[in-house]
């Protein structure tokens, strides 16, 4: 919901004013509104932090689609994958109304002065992997992206509801993976248990660093763009995930995992932050082999970007070219396409 328009005064006092109240009312923030550039290099700092994980996360899941072991689970697999890329259009989609431009957001990723999570610069190293990634990491996903749902930028928030949704089902997509597998041979429990004991961790690090160490998120806070700290949303995770993972039938592996019974939530053990820390700043297992990979589709794909770019210029140039009659005229769609005899096209209804 977006506040009512405001004129603008001549200086910025009342449009602050005005934009902390519908802030503090949840109201919308939407892009022709004014707001502080801190909140608008914040937002497309996140957004675009959001997008690079999307795209990034495309390739561990995506190294296992041609040996996913049946044609069911290469479809159920190559779908999750071309969703995760739909995210990743609409989460750029949203940092554009902000005035960037997506390629030089990607530029930057590539160069290294945007980040992306860092669970995705672990490798997939057996099938099990695209199960755990999809209960754990997407279970963590779903824990941080709901809240975003009622994010204060209007874009943003739209964007992320349809997100969630299909975030939801791929949670519900690994999950089924990993109920299958318990009840298959001991080599497939095994694969599963090393895949938990490898991915439980950095799936607790999604989150960030620990809120006091978490230089932004105060901030982000107080602007309504994100709605929980990272500690909060990491205790809502384990306390989400601890039931799921006995009723699998694995071991989640924290020997001081255990639940207190005065508030009812799950004690955890301590994050080896300074793994964080490394992984973020390029040291993790997959972090050079991921990039590599996104600058080679990049540049490897230009040509697509330059047709479609020429393609769409050529479209502008000729719905703004005049026509007789002094009106001008739309091409390419089914009710006004014509061939150049200015006829119909034809249609099987037609001739027979």
């Amino acid at each position: 919901m977006s506040a009512p328009p405001l004129e603008r005064p001549a200086d910025d006092t009342a449009l602050q004013a005005h934009f902390d109240a519908t802030v503090a009312a949840e109201h919308r923030i939407e892009p022709r509104d004014w707001m502080p550039e801190g909140y608008r290099k914040t937002l497309i700092r996140q957004i675009a932090q959001h997008a690079h994980s999307e795209i990034i996360g495309m390739q561990p899941e995506g190294d296992w689609l041609l040996a996913a072991p049946s044609l069911r689970r290469k479809a159920i697999l190559l779908a999750k994958v071309q969703d995760e890329a739909g995210h990743g259009l609409y989460l750029y989609s949203a940092a554009e109304t902000l005035g960037a431009d997506r390629a030089d957001l990607t530029d930057k990723l590539i160069e290294g002065r945007q980040k992306y999570s860092s669970i995705f610069n672990y490798p997939t190293l057996t099938y099990a992997d695209v199960g755990v990634i999809g209960w754990l990491v997407d279970g963590a996903a779903i824990c941080n992206q709901v809240p975003l749902c009622r994010s204060s930028y209007g874009p943003y928030a739209r964007a992320m509801i349809r997100v969630c949704k299909e975030e939801s089902f791929h949670q519900r997509q690994g999950y089924e993976l990993l109920m299958t597998m318990m009840r298959g041979t001991d080599a497939q429990r095994a694969m599963v248990q090393d895949a938990v004991d490898r991915w439980w961790w950095p799936s607790l690090m999604m989150f960030g660093p620990p809120d006091t160490d978490s230089p932004n998120s105060a901030q982000s806070m107080a602007w309504g763009i994100k709605r929980h700290s990272n500690d909060e949303l990491r205790q809502r995770f384990v306390d989400m995930t601890v039931p799921q993972a006995e009723f699998l039938g694995v071991t989640l592996p924290d020997p001081e995992l255990s639940l207190d019974p005065e508030t009812g939530r799950y004690r955890f053990g301590a994050i080896d932050w300074d793994e964080l820390k490394r992984v973020i700043s390029g040291g993790g297992p997959c972090n050079v082999e991921r990039i590599t990979r996104r600058r080679a589709a990049r540049d490897d794909n230009a040509w697509v970007t330059e047709a479609a770019t020429a393609y769409a210029a050529k479209r502008t140039g000729e719905r703004a070219s005049p026509q007789a009659g002094g009106t001008s005229r739309l091409r390419g769609t089914a009710t006004e396409e014509r061939n150049e005899s200015g006829v119909e096209p034809s249609s099987p209804e037609k001739h027979s």
